[in-house]
């Protein structure tokens, strides 16, 4: 009877286990570097002004006045959200299609520049979009729209880039072996095979997006996010209290739909 011998925990050969010791190395690094006052984090005088903070949050206010402005503003930030996702979804399948070789003949001529510009696009934040985007737009949704919209089609194109190169070569040779157009090809191979994965990119964004639409209105975009800075900013803790209420049933209610729509289209 052969008995074979576990492999041994550590192999100088193995990439894998130098690879684990870096990221160890550099987590101690980390603890090393910051100053993470602990003792302070975790006294008795901390977790009493915690406390009394969370008291305060746990009182929200049921104005029917305040909550009607309240309702609007979650369909403002929902609205920035729906819409700011679309258009980066558009805008990153135009620009996913050049940043991607589909094929061993394709020269994809454009691959580099367009991924530089996807870079760029997710690269800069959010709230630094928004903030630029104020200056021309001004005060209000527009601006947080638009700034989710760029941010987000750097990160979907990257990802239907990478989708649309990993698509099964199989139909796509067939077609282009009876002289179709890479146009037609597209459409009747390349596209039915992946879009299930882009709707699942595109929904998973838009759950990103409901989070993020909530905190750009802090620079005055717009939204849950424009009123959570005003009250906070005035320490009215029951109307903030309220904001982040209608924040996570904004966030609850989006992430179900997101499922569902998942569950719908896997079955």
């Amino acid at each position: 009877m052969n008995s074979k011998l576990p492999p041994p925990l550590w192999d100088a050969r193995c990439k894998a286990c130098w690879f684990v010791v870096g990221l160890i190395v550099l987590t101690g690094l980390s603890f090393w570097s910051l100053d993470l006052k602990w003792a302070q984090f975790f006294s008795v005088d901390a977790f009493s002004k915690m406390g009394k903070f969370v008291g305060e949050l746990l009182v929200p206010d049921i104005n029917a006045r305040f909550l009607v402005k309240l309702g609007w503003a979650t369909l403002e930030t929902l609205a920035m959200s729906a819409l700011g996702t679309l258009i980066a979804a558009v805008l990153g399948l135009a620009l996913a299609l050049p940043a991607a070789k589909t094929h061993a003949d394709d020269a994809a001529r454009w691959r580099g520049i367009t991924r530089l510009a996807l870079n760029a696009l997710r690269s800069i934040p959010e709230l630094v979009w928004a903030a630029l985007l104020l200056i021309s737009a001004g005060l209000g949704p527009l601006a947080g729209t638009l700034a989710l919209a760029l941010h987000t089609a750097g990160v979907l194109g990257r990802l239907f880039a990478e989708a649309l190169e990993n698509a099964p070569a199989g139909p796509g040779f067939a077609l282009r072996t009876r002289g179709v157009s890479e146009a037609q090809v597209f459409w009747y191979a390349t596209l039915p095979s992946v879009l299930p994965q882009l709707l699942s990119y595109t929904l998973y964004r838009w759950e990103n997006n409901i989070r993020a639409a909530a905190v750009l209105g802090v620079v005055g975009a717009g939204g849950l996010g424009q009123m959570l800075a005003f009250h906070m900013g005035l320490f009215q803790m029951s109307q903030t209290s309220s904001v982040l209420l209608a924040m996570m049933v904004l966030v609850a209610f989006v992430d179900a739909a997101s499922y569902g729509a998942r569950r719908v289209m896997g079955a």
